[in-house]
């Protein structure tokens, strides 16, 4: 597609903020209103915008796509995206260790279990750990405290953990990287503790590089999208 437009400005609009091309309100790929709740988020919506070339890159709208998710399909059903997150809590990968006597459980044991101890510390709730890959169940009150906390979670919030928690397959990082202050990319690296493992002990691909990369981009922009959500 070719780029349009010449302005982008933002502007305020019904107790938020939305982006304007040559005065031209901004509406989601699902034809609502792009109102978002602070002034940087729509002030770096528009640098998305203004970051275009004559061709426009689709792929290249990450914040926006956040939003118009949070807008579209969490604000009218939020209880479908907590559903969504559970999960991430019960099978969460901070959870499951090597074995004692492996090398790689040290590692696990420094990178994951300050990140899991503080999420149990902040929510008031226990996880199971577990040496292996077989299941252990977590304590029904923890994923209730849990859901009840998402429940206090804006949508723009809910959004950003929609992608967070995929990519670190943990609901303790995911929440943890909406902190002040969160380092983003140390969480990252905690959620790849195993993988980051194997490419030292063998080597990385190309492809391998890549993919990291590119996760690790996604995941550091849903971090940075909620944090200028909260202002």
């Amino acid at each position: 597609m070719k780029r349009f437009w010449e302005n982008v400005t933002v502007e305020e609009a019904d107790n938020g903020f939305r982006v304007a091309l040559d005065g031209r309100p901004i509406r989601t790929q699902g034809g609502g209103a792009q109102i978002v709740p602070t002034r940087p988020l729509a002030e770096a919506l528009a640098e998305e915008w203004r970051a275009q070339g004559e061709e426009v890159d689709p792929k290249s709208f990450i914040l926006r796509d956040l939003a118009d998710f949070a807008i579209d399909k969490v604000a009218p059903a939020p209880e479908d995206t907590i559903a969504s997150l559970l999960p991430f809590a019960e099978t969460d990968t901070l959870c499951y260790r090597a074995d004692p006597e492996e090398p790689l459980f040290k590692r696990q044991e420094d990178m994951w279990e300050p990140i899991l101890t503080a999420c149990e510390t902040r929510h008031a709730i226990r996880f199971e750990r577990a040496s292996g890959v077989i299941h252990r169940r977590q304590p029904e009150e923890t994923l209730a405290r849990l859901a009840s906390h998402l429940r206090e979670q804006d949508h723009f919030s809910l959004a950003a953990l929609r992608t967070l928690a995929p990519l670190a397959a943990s609901i303790a990082i995911a929440l943890a990287a909406l902190e002040e202050g969160a380092d983003a990319g140390a969480l990252f690296a905690a959620a790849n503790c195993e993988e980051d493992w194997q490419a030292e002990l063998w080597g990385w691909d190309d492809r391998a590089r890549q993919d990291r990369a590119a996760r690790l981009a996604a995941f550091e922009a849903a971090a940075h999208f909620a944090r200028l959500a909260r202002g």
